[in-house]
């Protein structure tokens, strides 16, 4: 099964703050945690930090498994890495998905975020980001239009991919 996450929708947030996962990033979650199996709940992790941040961000387990070996690689003591620790390690909760597929966020996060009825969820390789749909539009979808109006009509994104070596 692949790891990654494809796609995006919009879903009601109900008053506890349940909210369902869409059913493909499930299946992604699952495969991604190395603890999971059939009739246990998968779990998570929500990255909320960064004051400028208006998203959060899910992560596989193997995925922040890659992020805390790669911090774990930095010298330790850095400006660098005491930032990630503290915005992976001291800016995040682990969570799981309940057995109806959904996520509770705690009413902080939801409130960083500003997510009261719905909430909007994009595919970012192998995490995914959880946005108020109106705060996506505004800042996601311009900054998107900005980069794409530096390019010719016809111009084809996959062009800016690096060539892949073949070994």
């Amino acid at each position: 099964m692949a790891r990654r996450f494809r796609g995006s929708d919009t879903f009601k947030v109900d008053a506890k703050g349940r909210v369902s996962i869409p059913a493909p990033f499930r299946r992604v979650i699952e495969a991604s945690d190395p603890d999971w199996k059939e009739g246990l709940r998968p779990n998570i992790v929500i990255v909320y930090g960064g004051e400028r941040q208006n998203w959060l961000e899910v992560y596989t387990m193997k995925a922040i498994e890659e992020i805390d070996e790669q911090i774990e690689d930095m010298q330790r003591g850095s400006t660098e890495r005491l930032w990630l620790e503290e915005l992976m390690h001291g800016q995040s909760i682990e969570s799981q998905i309940d057995d109806d597929g959904r996520l509770t966020l705690p009413q902080k996060l939801r409130e960083k975020v500003g997510l009261t009825n719905e909430a909007f969820f994009i595919s970012a390789g192998d995490y995914f980001k959880i946005w108020k749909p109106e705060t996506y539009d505004d800042q996601a979808g311009s900054r998107t239009r900005k980069l794409a109006d530096q390019y010719p009509e016809d111009f084809d994104p996959r062009s800016l991919l690096p060539p892949r070596s073949r070994g």
